[in-house]
């Protein structure tokens, strides 16, 4: 049984990495995979709880004596749905929630007009000085936002400041980069980073420090290299229009209400840090708390504002908006992780990374480079079940203290892996989520992508993790 899920997972892994061809979104693909695998895990439930949960197992029917009576199989099938299930659902939940919440905050900014501040403020012609302003803007915009947002974000800017597609799809993949590698330093710029940072690998204030002159070094040196290649002015499009001039709510709204949203929305993702650490309650709680703000201010300032109802942007409106099948593709995707993790093959995968290349960086750089073909969602996901964060106690029983304390929390292994699995997915089109919505919106080649930009991520891609062990290796940053 233990083969046949590996397997299934193996093919659902592919047609999600061939989505586009097959013409079968990845959210079907991750929720019956997911699915299925935990049918064939409680299937086969006597198996792999011997072997991979027997403690837990153990302390679960000393909790319920009543069990006792049942045979061995219902006794593991009771654990799986009321015990590793529910954890499950739990440990999931605490991230979609999140994402739920950033995405509508997102969502309401963009939707009046927010981000037209940032974007109307770019006048420069300058191809060399345009480049490296976008991939600044990029970078930071990324960190506080989502690096899918920040792309479309972008995007619309280049549209408005190049009619030339050849150079928009230059600027394009550095905007790529630029937000991958901006969304790895910041526990709320990237999925993989929130899903480190929500389970307690990676904490704000370890991380940020760590990770932030990597990721610059990852921007970069691709820009640096990119610049050598721009001379002169950028071409003007024939047919200069103002972003969302068909939006009349935005003719309606005055520039104050506007940037009030902008900023109470920006504050409101950068509260979410400050609200973990200060209570204690996981980001989730901080998130809503953001959005229940956002809500109270807006449905004010709609009672104040003499607009017609149906142009008025309510919250309640724009949750319409938000991506779910991205969110039902982490689900099913996570739901599937974590039935390969409770089978116990990705500790024993674990062991035979050790085992073969025995070394953290390693690991996190071959990890890097799968997250460039491969969605990195499941891959981080994989390692977060193969790896669990050691504890003091851990490392003190362990044959190898030295190397086990690379598993702790914000260990080297943990930040590494959030540098390598965001920074990674820029050296293919394909290989992040800014990267495939770049692709569409721009209709860039995947075949030019790799001609001309694949070897500058990738240089970046290294130059950043050199950085990142000289930090540990060299200095013990």
């Amino acid at each position: 049984m233990l083969t046949a899920m590996v397997i299934v997972f193996l093919v659902g892994y592919l047609m999600i990495a061939l989505e586009h061809p097959l013409k079968i979104n990845k959210a079907g693909t991750a929720l019956l995979i997911g699915t299925a695998l935990w049918v064939m895990y409680t299937y086969a439930a006597p198996f792999f709880i011997p072997r991979a949960s027997a403690e837990e197992f153990s302390l679960f029917l000393e909790s319920f004596p009543s069990l006792g009576s049942l045979t061995f199989k219902e006794q593991c099938t009771r654990f799986v749905v009321e015990h590793q299930v529910l954890d499950s659902i739990g440990e999931i939940a605490e991230t979609l929630i999140f994402l739920i919440g950033a995405m509508i905050t997102v969502e309401l900014i963009d939707a009046h007009g927010g981000f037209m501040f940032i974007t109307n403020h770019i006048t420069t012609k300058k191809k060399k000085k345009l480049l490296a302003l976008v991939a600044v803007i990029t970078f930071f915009m990324s960190a506080v936002l989502d690096n899918l947002t920040t792309s479309i974000v972008m995007i619309m800017l280049i549209r408005k400041l190049l009619g030339n597609y050849k150079e928009r799809w230059v600027f394009g993949s550095i905007i790529i980069i630029a937000a991958n590698s901006g969304g790895a330093w910041s526990p709320i710029g990237d999925v993989t980073t929130i899903m480190l940072w929500v389970r307690g690998n990676i904490s704000t204030s370890s991380t940020i420090p760590h990770l932030i002159l990597p990721s610059i070094v990852s921007a970069l040196i691709p820009v640096l290299i990119a610049m050598r290649f721009l001379h002169g002015n950028v071409t003007p499009p024939n047919a200069f229009s103002e972003m969302e001039t068909g939006n009349e709510l935005l003719t309606k709204l005055k520039d104050k209400e506007k940037r009030s949203i902008l900023i109470i929305g920006v504050l409101c993702l950068l509260f979410v840090p400050i609200f973990k650490t200060v209570t204690h309650l996981p980001p989730f709680m901080g998130i809503l708390m953001g959005v229940g703000i956002l809500w109270f201010y807006t449905e004010i300032m709609y009672a104040r504002t003499p607009i017609d109802e149906d142009l008025k942007l309510r919250l309640s409106k724009v949750v319409h908006r938000i991506d779910g099948a991205t969110l039902l593709f982490f689900l099913g995707i996570l739901l599937a992780v974590d039935a390969l993790r409770y089978s116990g093959v990705l500790s024993d995968f674990a062991f035979w990374l050790d085992d073969t290349v025995g070394n953290v960086y390693a690991v996190n750089l071959i990890i890097g480079a799968l997250s460039s073909i491969v969605d990195n969602v499941p891959l981080v996901a994989g390692a977060i079940g193969m790896y669990p964060v050691a504890t003091d106690a851990m490392v003190a029983a362990a044959t190898d203290p030295a190397y086990l304390a690379n598993f702790v929390q914000d260990g080297v292994f943990w930040q590494f892996l959030a540098y390598c699995a965001g920074v990674g997915g820029s050296m293919l089109i394909i290989g992040s989520a800014a990267g495939v919505v770049v692709m569409g919106l721009e209709r860039i080649n995947f075949i030019w992508y790799l001609k001309n930009i694949s070897l500058l991520a990738l240089a970046g891609y290294l130059s950043g993790a050199a950085v990142y062990i000289l930090q540990n290796v060299l200095f013990n940053v």
